[in-house]
């Protein structure tokens, strides 16, 4: 698992309007100018929680004449909801018993 990429992500989505710009992707690709109907900012603001939504990842931009289309990366969404599962559910593979293991396999050796 990578906690430092996953991590970039949380932090990403922990700013309400980037958490609703997600929300309205997740119904398909969005011109930048739909997406300011949704939202009380500028259209440099936009462009800044964009940048921040692109650079983690989640984020696909799709460029037409002057305007930015949006899009989710289905793939890292996806990717951030098996690990967010993995880390809530995943009994089998617990951090706790690797370390356990690891513990267990040192005591072995002496």
């Amino acid at each position: 698992m990578n906690y430092d990429d996953n991590a970039k992500i949380i932090k990403a989505l922990s700013d309400p309007n980037r958490l609703k710009i997600i929300d309205i992707l997740s119904c398909g690709e969005k011109c930048a100018c739909n997406l300011l109907e949704d939202f009380d900012f500028t259209q440099p603001t936009l462009s800044h929680h964009m940048k921040i939504l692109a650079e983690c990842g989640m984020v696909q931009t799709r460029k037409e004449g002057l305007w930015s289309h949006y899009s989710l990366n289905s793939t890292n969404c996806n990717k951030l909801i098996l690990f967010l599962m993995s880390i809530f559910t995943d009994t089998e593979d617990c951090i706790c018993k690797e370390k356990s293991k690891h513990v267990k396999n040192v005591i072995g050796e002496m």
